[in-house]
Parts: C-alpha cells; structure tokens; sequence
C-alpha cells in the first residue's frame, strides 16, 4: 500500500525548484505566493542578498534563479556571473524595476536566460519561469525588438551614454546618486577608495560631465528616475 507521504514526497521531487533573490521581503513573499500556487512549481529558497544567495544557491540546487538588479549587499548582475561559473545547469531570470533597456543585454551576457520588469503583470512571471526552464531567452517583445535591431543593424541599443558605462561603473554610478560617500562605496564593494576613485573620473568622462556636483545630481536624477 503507498503511504500518503510517499506519493507528497515524490510529487516535490518532481516540481522545478526556484529560489527567490529580492532584497524586499515583500517582493519575496508576493513572489513565493505565486510560485507556491503552481503544481510544477516550488519554492525552495530565498535570500535578499549575494552571500546568503550563494549559500541557498549550493544548499537548495535550484532549477531556476529570479534574481533582482539591486540587493543589499553585492549587485544582481555579479551574482548572476558568479552562478552562471559555478554551476552552468542553473537557469537564471531577472527580475526588477530597472530599465529593461539598459539591463537586460547585461543580464543576458553575465548568464541570465531572461528579463521581465515587476511592473508586469503576475501571469507573465509564470510564463517568463517556464520559459527559462525550457532553456528558452524571455525579453518583453519590445526588447526582443532592439536586440534583434542591434544583431541584424548594428545600431547601438543604448543611445544613452549611461548604457555605455560598465557594470561596475554603473554600480558605482547608482551608489553615488544613492548618496553614499567614495568610501562608503568601497566598503560596499570590497574596492580602495582609490579605485572607486578611478570609476568616478571614467564615469565623468563617459558622460561628460565636469565635475563631482555634476556627476552627484546625474546620477541622484538616474536614481529617482529608475525607481
């Protein structure tokens, strides 16, 4: 006779395990609700930050990772480049309210599978899963667009100089218009204030701007504008 307990304990061995890294618990909690209401579907972790992501990353052995842009500690795309070299196997969706025009190519280079903004609607985030699991790319059509303008054109994807920036410098960038000091900064990022230094001068350059007032109340706008 098969007990009750075996058949719930093959049908969890037979979902997709999805671990959530979002540095809002709400975000996580709405997150996990819906994941949670789908048959093929679990839960199997949740971290809002890098290191507690790679720690449930190597405990759970997910099938797919939704991970945020922005953490409290470490940064969405990093996190990404450092599973991706881990463990190759591990699907990974970003998710986040940041313009998908000036991330989703980077998440897709460091080894993300695909990008939906938290604007979407709910359904679209199953449906962006699913996708991933399949070992299928998912950008909104809209950016599937421009990727597909920039492979068959040439043209740039980011007219914007902000989009010529790196990931670091875009990190740095985000932290200054945050408010946080050079050395605030390197604290976060486990750089000297030296080399944040040098990612301030290259942004000014990058974007022409002649000083650090001009580069503060830039990258201050950027930061309420991607809210």
């Amino acid at each position: 006779m098969t007990h009750g307990g075996d058949a719930d304990s093959r049908m969890e061995s037979s979902r997709y395990r999805v671990l959530i890294v979002d540095d809002h618990p709400i975000v996580r909690h709405g997150l996990a609700e819906l994941v949670g209401h789908e048959p093929d579907l679990q839960v199997c972790g949740e971290a809002g930050d890098t290191p507690e992501a790679l720690r449930q990353v190597e405990a759970t052995q997910p099938h797919v990772v939704i991970v945020d842009i922005s953490l409290k500690s470490g940064h969405g795309i990093e996190l990404i480049e450092q599973i991706k070299a881990k463990y190759d196997q591990i699907k990974m969706l970003v998710s986040s309210i940041h313009d998908e025009s000036l991330f989703a190519e980077r998440a897709l280079r460091a080894g993300a599978m695909g990008y939906i903004n938290k604007q979407e609607a709910t359904e679209k985030v199953i449906d962006a899963i699913r996708q991933v699991l399949r070992g299928e790319i998912y950008l909104s059509p809209r950016m599937s667009n421009r990727l597909l303008h920039t492979v068959v054109g040439g043209d740039r994807l980011n007219e914007d100089p902000i989009g010529g920036l790196s990931n670091r410098e875009l990190e740095v960038f985000e932290m200054i218009g945050q408010g946080l000091t050079t050395k605030q900064i390197a604290g976060k990022l486990h750089l000297s204030p030296k080399t944040i230094e040098t990612h301030r001068e290259k942004i000014k350059m990058k974007l022409n701007l002649a000083n650090s007032t001009e580069l503060s109340h830039r990258a201050v706008q950027w930061v309420l504008e991607n809210r």
